[in-house]
């Protein structure tokens, strides 16, 4: 079963047209509505490159959406994948489900990770195409972020296996101080789609994961990453519409060239904008991490740049693991 992509993330939110011109102010996208719309709905199309974001709440107290949004707040409650036919469509959700996902309707969405659901669309998008990107703009969604409950970790990536036809790419458990999670990377088999699965260590002291779960209630996602061309121009770009950006110690870029060496965006310039960068074996990945304007701080947004690097090395995930953990102290102090 081949998976051509993210059709479309879902935002279950409590006023879609106030999130989605946030989207536009702050982050550049387009906005369109929908060619049709939900029963009990208003919805909103955000685009920008290939990425799509379908915004929604409810019009009724009563709506699931608005109940959605109760348990968890403004947040994504759907990531739709698109597939080659209506046919192909409808077999990777009967596997879905044949694998242990919960039906949520009959149009071919099903429970996965949670109150997190998965829709299974044929290529028909719901927007005709977007303007061409600028340099700083974001291209496309690069992985989602999903946390998961301790304990649910290896449930989770199996049923990504067996139900979606992902594979495992990468895992890693990473500490910081005295907490701890445990990381799992899946992929479909084209490579289109990457969902970063996490874990605490219970075991462990509680840190920001334990925080995650318990504000957002349950299972969900953290963070979308989106890939932009050049990160240091979307990072100042976006700045200057008002996007704050996780700041990162001076000490990070005097260590940088004795741990990596020379590296494609100066030391100067990622410095200059916060950056972080790691190597693999095909190359580079630069990467920041926004702060959440979320009230419960449970939802933010990502933007890397790919030079060649395809995998998840363990200073990504340790560098987002401790950028949070900064934001949260700041935040307290």
């Amino acid at each position: 079963m081949t998976v051509p992509g993210i059709a479309y993330t879902e935002l279950y939110v409590e006023d879609a047209h106030k999130y989605a011109a946030r989207l536009r102010d702050d982050w550049g996208f387009s906005l369109s509505e929908p060619a049709r719309t939900a029963p009990g709905t208003t919805q909103v199309v955000a685009h920008q490159g290939s990425a799509r974001v379908l915004v929604t709440s409810a019009v009724e107290s009563e709506h699931q959406v608005a109940a959605w949004v109760r348990r968890h707040g403004d947040g994504v409650a759907v990531i739709a994948l698109r597939h080659t036919d209506r046919v192909a469509a409808a077999a990777a959700a009967e596997r879905a489900l044949n694998a242990g996902g919960g039906c949520l309707d009959g149009a071919g969405t099903v429970s996965g990770f949670g109150d997190l659901a998965v829709r299974f669309t044929g290529p028909e998008d719901l927007l005709p195409e977007g303007e061409l990107p600028g340099e700083g703009a974001l291209l496309s969604l690069d992985h989602v972020a999903v946390v998961v409950p301790g304990g649910q970790l290896a449930g989770s990536v199996d049923w990504a296996v067996r139900g979606l036809g992902f594979r495992e790419v990468f895992r890693e458990y990473v500490e910081v101080g005295d907490q701890a999670m445990d990381s799992r990377v899946v992929q479909s088999p084209c490579g289109t789609v990457t969902f970063t699965l996490l874990e605490p260590d219970t075991s462990r002291a509680a840190g920001q994961i334990d925080g995650f779960l318990e504000a957002h209630g349950g299972a969900g996602v953290q963070h979308l990453a989106y890939a932009t061309g050049s990160i240091t121009a979307a990072v100042r770009e976006l700045a200057a519409r008002g996007v704050a950006f996780l700041s990162t110690p001076g000490a990070y870029y005097e260590a940088l060239e004795s741990r990596l060496g020379p590296t494609a965006i100066p030391v100067a310039e990622l410095r200059d904008t916060h950056v972080l960068v790691d190597r693999d074996h095909g190359g580079e990945l630069f990467q920041i991490f926004a702060r959440s304007t979320h009230p419960r701080r449970t939802f933010f947004l990502e933007l890397v740049e790919r030079r060649g690097a395809g995998s998840f090395g363990t200073a990504n995930i340790k560098a987002l693991y401790e950028a949070v953990e900064r934001e949260r102290a700041t935040a307290d102090s």
